[in-house]
């Protein structure tokens, strides 16, 4: 057994790698989309395979609606690796490597609506809704604290909401609304930013050695232009890799 089994070893116990991924329905390079048969497909799927495949083992995905579920599967041990979007909350209960992609999140409104950027929402009476225990309504929450900060569990159900008119606007991460707002007639991605984060690799907080493990693979992946090829072959061109050492 070579080194990377034996450090991945620690993860993958009896042969298998179990990979935590969120589907959504437009693929990111951080959601994933699920076809007709129930099986994941996007940038972290790629990842996982590959990471699988450099350590020799075999891979099994588990999809769920929203990253704090992610988080509460690493955590809880139910799945072996996962990468999510870091923050202070989630860096207490989980280990997080490298990133892989830095995201910054903005919010998606209707397009008749007065609000220029995001700094418009933090008034009374303004509802914005984002997905339950994520990075980014923890950020909302806090920096618009006037509006009225609604948790949805996953993207289509903020996207129902906004089209619904339930809420005003939907706050995720910039890359993941330009796409809706060419999907969602009569909408508009606003000016400014919410917070910026990467999202990293993460695993359980007492297995340091496949950490090492897991953040030497992703390391490699981003310097040799694996990352680079993942993105530009599900058509993300434009979004950068992060880079090395963060």
């Amino acid at each position: 057994m070579n080194q990377i089994n034996t450090q991945l070893g620690e993860l993958a116990q009896g042969g298998v790698l179990r990979v935590g991924v969120v589907y959504a329905p437009s693929m990111s390079t951080f959601f994933v989309e699920v076809d007709e048969h129930g099986t994941p497909y996007g940038p972290t799927v790629d990842l996982g395979k590959a990471l699988a495949a450099w350590a020799g083992c075999r891979v099994e995905f588990h999809a769920v609606p929203n990253s704090g579920e992610l988080t509460d599967a690493v955590e809880a041990k139910e799945i072996d690796v996962a990468f999510m979007p870091m923050d202070d909350e989630r860096k207490r209960r989980v280990a997080f490597g490298p990133s892989y992609f830095v995201i910054e999140s903005t919010a998606l409104v209707h397009e008749t609506s007065n609000f220029q950027s995001t700094h418009d929402l933090n008034q009374k009476g303004v509802r914005v809704a984002g997905i339950a225990n994520t990075t980014t309504i923890r950020n909302a929450a806090r920096v618009l604290n006037a509006a009225e900060v609604i948790p949805v569990t996953s993207v289509e159900d903020a996207m129902s909401a906004l089209q619904d008119d339930r809420v005003d606007a939907v706050v995720l991460s910039r890359d993941v609304l330009t796409v809706y707002e060419q999907k969602i007639p009569g909408s508009r991605v606003l000016d400014g930013t919410l917070h910026s984060t990467g999202i990293a690799v993460a695993v359980a907080k007492d297995r340091p050695v496949g950490l090492l493990a897991v953040s030497n693979f992703l390391e490699r992946a981003k310097s040799s232009g694996f990352v680079r090829k993942i993105f530009d072959d599900a058509g993300f061109t434009l979004d950068p890799v992060a880079p090395s050492g963060m």
